[in-house]
């Protein structure tokens, strides 16, 4: 089971971005869109749940970064996660749905140019984001789980962002 866990997220990852692109391809497919958002919420909320568990080991995980304070570090262990569960919650049910995609679109911009940041730099990290279910992965693991995230975020932005439009724009009586 142990040699499960490296390989999972990076296909996730990957298939994520394969169900972006056929829910991009299909646009006009409401339930596509909204199995990309139930898989994105699912992400977020389990995320948290873990770091919900641990605050302190994520305090910890915050601090290998050397970016905080270990007191905003702290502040952030108890925080973030549950910004993140009521942000996946809110993509479910859709409320307050653009506020939580931009949220978390930040969220995982700051962190890949933290980690990034912290590669640059030679740091040892552990991520923290799945809890001690994360802490062997490699780089190149986080990467491929951050990036497909992202890729989902932005693709879940635009077409609320389009449908916004479409629903704005005045119809033409002729």
């Amino acid at each position: 089971m142990k040699t499960f866990w490296p390989i999972f997220w990076p296909v996730f990852a990957a298939i994520l971005a394969a169900a972006v692109v056929i829910a991009l391809i299909a646009s006009k497919r409401i339930i596509l869109w909204r199995i990309v958002d139930f898989i994105i919420a699912a992400v977020f909320i389990y995320a948290g749940a873990l770091k919900v568990l641990d605050p302190v080991q994520f305090a910890h995980d915050i601090d290998h970064y050397k970016i905080l304070p270990w007191t905003i570090g702290v502040g952030l262990a108890f925080y973030l996660p549950w910004l993140e569960i009521f942000c996946g919650f809110a993509l479910l049910f859709r409320l307050f749905y653009r506020g939580a995609l931009s949220i978390l679109t930040a969220l995982v911009v700051v962190f890949l140019v933290a980690t990034i940041g912290a590669k640059v730099r030679g740091l040892d990290i552990t991520c923290g984001c799945f809890g001690h279910a994360s802490q062997n992965w490699s780089f190149p693991a986080h990467l491929a789980l951050d990036l497909g995230i992202l890729t989902a975020l932005a693709a879940l932005c635009y077409c609320s962002v389009a449908r916004a439009r479409a629903n704005a724009s005045p119809t033409s009586m002729s």
